[in-house]
């Protein structure tokens, strides 16, 4: 557990969560917040969203998330940019006790402890193999708030204050439907083996697969044109260095398990080669599900998310040894090591979200151009106003993947982004997310009567391009970013 008394832990984990904001940044309204942040304006605000909410309701309808969200802005009256921005610094913050109290039950000494937590808040934005996730994003969400529930429900089961941990538990499932599974199934694995209650044989893949293959609904066309936006949900497209990633931390676990127990770190080394077979367990549960095409649409399982968790852990018991046998106690050591990796991590950051600024505090304006149009809509359109955006308008060059419902807070027809992502989730969506996706296709050779099209079909108002249709007006040009109306 972490001490008090001096106040010095405390005050070193609220420097270093400073520190890690800095190195990663921030972009509260990036990547996935455009499928969680408008279930949190919906709630706020219900006239908001006529038309599409079903592409971001079927993700708040099964988490606490956006309602935790809501709640603490009701309560506290702060305005929607300030309570993100102070949620995302409390995730890192959170992330960095649990990591420091885990640390303590690995480590006997500080170095090593606090090597542990400065590897994390470094690498925050670490990518995780081939998963397309981090550690931490740069932008809150309930993946954010599930990593570090995670964590402490380790250091409970560890402790084994089990209430305790079941109440992180909780936390944890009712903040994300997924990433819960993967600590809570670490855990139960580490009770098992600690009660010497290991089964002498798993399930064979083969019968696993004959076991859910009746369970596995045939994907229609529309999943299949879902799925090939995502294919790091199947470990067959993973590139070579990804499949390192997923299988060196094995080997790395069992090289940590071997040093743990010669310094008779007993939990460090019991966790270490727990952590062998949660990592093999997932890595063939994913090929079980990956190799049989009959199976495509179990892949929404994910198993290899189990990695982000694991990842954690690895990176605070490489932290714990750098710090335990070269860092030691010369601080030139300690710069020489995490001053260039930090500059690493940050100039990552700087070049992945190269059209906007680092860190987007609350109340600046925008650098994105973008950014500053949807704000735009936000403030000079209609709230029932239907807008139409290319499909693929987050892979644009220099869109820096910001979420035009998130932010502009304006219904859009489905787009071929985000939206997919959330039809690889809930297949039953896909025949209309695809319906609108092809009726905006080729949408970079569309005229006014295309567009006119689109108004006779869906009912939209308004339309965002970057080269305006002749005789359609648009009130806003700028950046080569217009918003235009339909007569």
């Amino acid at each position: 557990m972490i001490h008090t008394s001096s106040g010095k832990p405390f005050l070193r984990l609220l420097l270093l969560t400073a520190i890690a904001f800095l190195i990663q940044g921030y972009h509260p309204y990036a990547e996935d917040a455009e499928i969680y942040l408008p279930g949190v304006e919906k709630i706020l605000h219900p006239n908001l969203f006529p038309t599409g909410q079903e592409f971001f309701a079927a993700h708040a309808s099964m988490t606490f998330f956006p309602n935790l969200i809501a709640f603490s802005i009701r309560i506290t009256h702060l305005p929607m940019e300030v309570a993100l921005f102070a949620w995302q610094l409390l995730s890192i913050f959170l992330l960095l006790l649990a990591c420091w109290e885990l640390a303590c039950l690995f480590f006997p000494t500080s170095r090593a402890r606090w090597g542990s937590v400065c590897m994390i808040a470094a690498l925050l934005t670490l990518p995780i193999a081939g998963t397309a996730l981090y550690i931490v994003d740069q932008y809150l969400n309930p993946r954010n708030l599930a990593a570090f529930a995670g964590v402490f429900m380790l250091a409970r089961t560890l402790e084994k204050k089990y209430l305790r941990a079941f109440l992180w538990l909780v936390f944890a499932a009712a903040m994300h439907p997924l990433m819960w599974v993967f600590p809570c199934s670490f855990c139960i694995l580490f009770i098992v083996l600690e009660q010497w209650r290991i089964l002498s044989e798993g399930p064979d893949a083969k019968a696993f697969a004959g076991l859910i293959f009746p369970l596995a609904p045939r994907p229609s066309r529309a999943y299949d044109e879902a799925a090939k936006r995502h294919a790091y949900h199947y470990i067959q497209n993973w590139t070579w260095y990804e499949l390192l990633g997923a299988v060196a931390p094995l080997l790395l676990f069992w090289w940590f398990a071997r040093i743990a127990r010669a310094r008779e770190w007993r939990i460090a080394a019991r966790v270490s080669r727990a952590f062998i077979i949660y990592g093999a367990i997932y890595l063939l549960g994913a090929l079980a599900i990956d190799l049989p095409s009959r199976l495509e649409a179990l892949a929404r399982i994910q198993p290899l998310r189990s990695l982000d968790f694991l990842y954690i852990v690895m990176s605070i018991m490489i932290g714990g040894l750098l710090g335990e046998f070269v860092l030691r106690n010369r601080v030139w050591r300690w710069l020489l090591l995490f001053i260039p990796l930090s500059a690493g991590m940050y100039l990552a950051q700087l070049d992945l979200f190269s059209a906007s600024a680092h860190i987007e505090w609350p109340g600046a304006a925008p650098k994105n151009p973008w950014e500053q149009a949807f704000l735009w809509i936000r403030e000079n359109t209609p709230v029932n106003a239907l807008f139409a955006i290319d499909p693929y308008y987050m892979d644009i060059p220099g869109e820096d993947e910001v979420g035009f419902r998130c932010l502009a807070e304006r219904s859009r027809l489905a787009d071929g982004v985000k939206d997919n992502g959330v039809v690889s989730m809930f297949p039953p969506l896909g025949e209309e997310w695809w319906s609108q996706v092809q009726a905006q296709s080729p949408w970079k050779n569309f005229r006014a009567q295309d567009f006119m099209r689109l108004k006779e079909k869906y009912g939209i108002g308004w339309i965002v391009v970057q080269q305006p249709a002749e005789g359609i007006d648009c009130p806003y040009d700028k950046n080569a970013v217009k918003v235009c109306h339909l007569p």
